[in-house]
């Protein structure tokens, strides 16, 4: 037998810090309450102060975070000694959920032998990328005194596709019925019937049929308890890199979750002092003196050139990770709603400004709403426009779209420009092919209703929607380096 070649690459390349952060953040995170719960977690590890809603906001200099439902907003207050004018807010805008599917009410069922859960498609998942892969459940549940417990399974589920045999024509074109053909199986009922198996020692052990009274049992809950529940499903299969130098990272949940953590991130990069850490911390600048850090933004203040009649305001850094994106953001948690505005203005009256005052702090301030975006497809290149074509590890896009599908006009565009020279990563624009429908993100509907300014970006991908999406490996870490010269003032 040969001997190994020890030259030959890793099946599996090693990720760099950053992705494996990125890798461990969508794994603590397979639905939203889960992802803003992490975010939380993180922040308050940071040393950010946990806010509840229901008492009034603290004016303290320092960091906050406040979660709503599956939402999570956070924001740093400067030191006193910088909040000698009126503040403005620079916000980054993500996204907490992924298409997915989710549990339906009464949701268990047996047929022809099979445990079975009924489930509802959530947004628009390309369906065949679910076929054949092992699944979790995770989300909410709710007892009857009113507490919410999160909950997670192992892999536990899977939407088994017809065999080839059985249908000739399969791949001619495969059509998937989202009622008939989208039940997860997640058990096989024995010989015996229902309610009774064996184990490996021969012993008799009971069978559980009722999924929700698994999903219990995993949270630590009696059954009975359980008066409500948000569950859906996610992909188990761990984030990797991939391609000859390990130049591609594929992962589930990468719309948005590769922005929630870049906002993450540069956030908690806010409690170092070194200037510019996060772009040296991440190798994408070898010196500090190459990009040092302008007297005029020391403390977190507007640069001039950017913001115009804010030069010199002091910034409050904001995260808004929202929910319900996947399905139009029409809820309390999701953009279209008043989470962010709440807090903004809270934030705002908290530190003493009111009236005239927070017309003006809206007015010099300004959302970077993060969401992935599209890379070329080589084998459908003629779908996206013939002169834009983005690459893999090209840098984050800067998304554009003439009807405001995106928000970025020209002085948004100038500005995300500074941004990305100030820590030192290339940016590449997107704009759809004519002929095909634009996508949209919460940044309209943010500017809508608030009248900030705003500029839509984001990491390019692979397979958006799918079960396991991929990107450059090196463009989420530069959208993280991005983000915090965003939240500088710069």
């Amino acid at each position: 037998m040969t001997a190994p070649d020890t030259d030959s690459p890793r099946l599996t390349p090693d990720l760099p810090e950053h992705l494996q952060d990125l890798a461990d953040f969508v794994m603590a995170s397979p639905s939203s309450y889960h992802a803003a719960a992490e975010v939380a977690r993180r922040l308050e590890a940071a040393g950010y102060v946990r806010v509840n809603e229901t008492v009034d906001f603290p004016a303290e200099p320092g960091g906050y975070v406040l979660v709503r439902d599956g939402a999570v907003m956070a924001w740093r207050i400067p030191d006193a000694g910088h909040l000698t004018s009126t503040p403005v807010f620079r916000i980054l805008g993500a996204h907490t959920d992924s298409p997915t599917f989710k549990l339906k009410p009464r949701p268990s069922t047996t047929r022809e032998g099979w445990l079975q859960a009924g489930v509802e498609v959530y947004g628009g998942p390309l369906l065949n990328s679910w076929l054949d892969r092992e699944l979790c459940f995770a989300g909410r549940m709710v007892t009857v005194d009113g507490r919410e417990h999160l909950v997670r399974t192992g892999p536990i589920a899977r939407f088994p596709q017809l065999a080839i045999h059985l249908d000739r024509e399969v791949n001619s074109g495969l059509k998937l019925d989202r009622q008939q053909h989208l039940n997860p199986i997640w058990g096989a009922v024995p010989a015996g019937g229902a309610g009774q198996a064996t184990d490996a020692g021969g012993r008799s052990v009971d069978l559980p049929t009722d999924i929700l009274a698994v999903l219990a049992r995993t949270a630590g809950l009696e059954a009975d308890a359980v008066a409500g529940f948000d569950v859906v499903m996610a992909d188990t299969q761990a984030p990797g890199a991939f391609g000859a130098s390990g130049e591609l990272f594929a992962s589930g949940r990468l719309d948005n979750l590769s922005s929630v953590h870049a906002g993450l991130v540069a956030m908690e990069s806010l409690t170092k002092t070194t200037p510019h850490s996060l772009s040296v911390d991440l190798g994408l600048v070898t010196d500090e003196n190459t990009h040092p850090k302008s007297t005029e933004n020391v403390g977190g203040v507007v640069a001039g050139g950017v913001a115009g009649e804010s030069t010199g305001a002091p910034v409050i850094p904001v995260l808004a990770a929202f929910d319900h994106e996947e399905l139009g953001s029409a809820s309390r948690s999701g953009a279209a709603g008043p989470v962010l505005e709440d807090v903004l203005r809270r934030v705002l009256v908290a530190l003493g400004v009111s009236g005239q005052g927070a017309a003006r702090s809206f007015a010099g301030s300004w959302l970077l709403s993060a969401d992935a975006g599209h890379l070329v497809h080589p084998n459908y290149a003629e779908r996206h426009d013939p002169v834009n074509h983005p690459r893999a590890n090209g840098g984050p896009l800067l998304k554009i779209n003439a009807n405001q599908r995106y928000s970025t006009d020209a002085a948004g565009a100038a500005a995300f420009a500074r941004w990305c020279g100030v820590a030192g990563v290339p940016f590449q624009e997107f704009v759809s092919n004519n002929g095909v429908p634009c996508g949209s993100t919460i940044g309209p509907i943010s500017a809508t209703r608030l009248g900030i300014r705003t500029v839509d970006v984001g990491i390019g991908l692979l397979s958006m929607h799918s079960a396991r999406e991929m990107c450059g490996a090196e463009d989420p870490a530069r959208l993280a380096a991005a983000v915090a010269a965003f939240y500088e003032g710069v």
